[in-house]
């Protein structure tokens, strides 16, 4: 690839999951960057995530495909059972067959073990500089290039800046300008235990969803196995920003009550519960101005109920390179290109997300019944617009 070294570094606002993934991904086509994070140091909420395919593909083109699969869990199949009953509505095996038509396998990880595999990679780039303690306030958009301030009072200066700096980005409200994010009444309440100490019917190789009214619940193994993963979710009124909020055991109980042995026998195990409320945002065609561009969550936040939100994230930092790649000497025609590539299936995670929140895992009466038929005519081809990937 052509070395772009000699270029004004671009600057990323935001050091996670997407913000690293772009500086790889830059770095991968030489071209420098230099990564601002708010937090003292660099790190992710202690909570799993899941990986299709799709993402296994940016993986490899990033570099850090083993070391994301050393720490990862493959499990055997995705299971949905209703909450109430019991019944299983809907299972998509994950084996020989699933890897042999998408080319790459789905996999859960630990957060943390994600972002350190970037970090890990980022580090033994020469292209890439990290400032830790490093919070964007704002920009000014030059000529030939952009100076980002940050509450410290010091100005880098950048050809470009990449807005990754998640749901509640300031760079994106000088962009887009839609104010705060739709909250859509889902509170979810996030644990992990030490597997051994689960039940026997949670100690299995698989990704488990109960699903019911205005509620459900979702567990899987971490770290090759060592960790229960559980995200138990229900419709709540209450708000409070950010990712790391006490949870109110008593509400969670309240909520669940009606469910499932097995449910309730997993929700007694925890007693701290970190909370976060849901909130997204209307997907937008428009998310970059001149030389100043969003990714991720910043750029078209999704609920988590497609399991795709980093992985859209990691995509975004591949296809920005490329196009940063074919126009290097107009940036604002490259994030451009990249925007218009990319909304439209940001825009159907985002959507397809809201449905499935509403109507596939909360969904009562009738249109529970209506679930469980369209659940059972589900295949794997039914993911393939999703897991082909870019």
């Amino acid at each position: 690839m052509p070395s772009n070294a000699s270029n004004a570094p671009i600057v990323i606002a935001g050091g996670g999951i997407g913000g690293l993934a772009a500086a790889l991904a830059l770095a991968k086509i030489g071209w420098p960057s230099v990564v601002l994070e708010q937090s003292a140091q660099l790190g992710e909420v202690g909570a799993g995530i899941q990986l299709g395919p799709n993402v296994f593909k940016m993986f490899e083109l990033l570099g850090v495909r083993a070391a994301v699969e050393q720490a990862a869990v493959f499990p055997d199949s995705i299971s949905v059972r209703d909450a109430l009953s019991g019944e299983e509505a809907f299972q998509l095996p994950l084996g020989a067959e699933f890897v042999a038509r998408y080319r790459f396998p789905y996999a859960v990880i630990y957060r943390p073990d994600l972002l350190g595999a970037l970090v890990d990679e980022s580090t033994r780039s020469p292209c890439i500089a990290v400032r830790t303690g490093a919070r964007v306030l704002d920009y000014k958009e030059h000529l030939s290039h952009v100076t980002v301030r940050t509450q410290s009072g010091d100005n880098f200066e950048g050809a470009a800046l990449i807005g990754a700096d998640g749901l509640w980005s300031r760079i994106r409200e000088r962009i887009v300008g839609d104010g705060k994010p739709r909250v859509v009444g889902h509170i979810a309440y996030r644990a992990v235990l030490p597997l051994a100490e689960a039940p026997p019917h949670a100690r299995v190789h698989r990704v488990t969803l109960w699903v019911g009214p205005k509620i459900h619940l979702v567990h899987y193994p971490l770290r090759r196995g060592e960790l229960l993963n559980l995200v138990a979710v229900f419709h709540s009124d209450r708000y409070e920003e950010g990712w790391d909020t006490y949870g109110d055991p008593v509400e969670l109980h309240r909520k669940f009550a009606h469910a499932r042995p097995e449910v309730l026998e997993l929700l007694e195990l925890i007693d701290v519960w970190r909370m976060w409320v849901l909130c997204d945002r209307e997907p937008v065609k428009t998310w970059s101005a001149g030389r100043v561009t969003l990714l991720g969550d910043a750029a078209h936040p999704t609920l988590q109920y497609m399991a795709q939100g980093g992985s859209m994230a990691i995509e975004d930092a591949v296809v920005l390179a490329r196009k940063v790649q074919g126009s290097p000497d107009d940036l604002p025609a490259a994030f451009a290109a990249y925007q218009q590539e990319r909304y439209l299936r940001t825009a159907r995670v985002q959507l397809t997300s809201r449905f499935v929140g509403d109507y596939v895992y909360h969904a009562q009466g009738v249109t529970a019944e209506l679930r469980n038929l369209m659940l059972k005519n589900l295949t794997r081809e039914s993911m393939a617009w999703l897991y082909d990937g870019v």
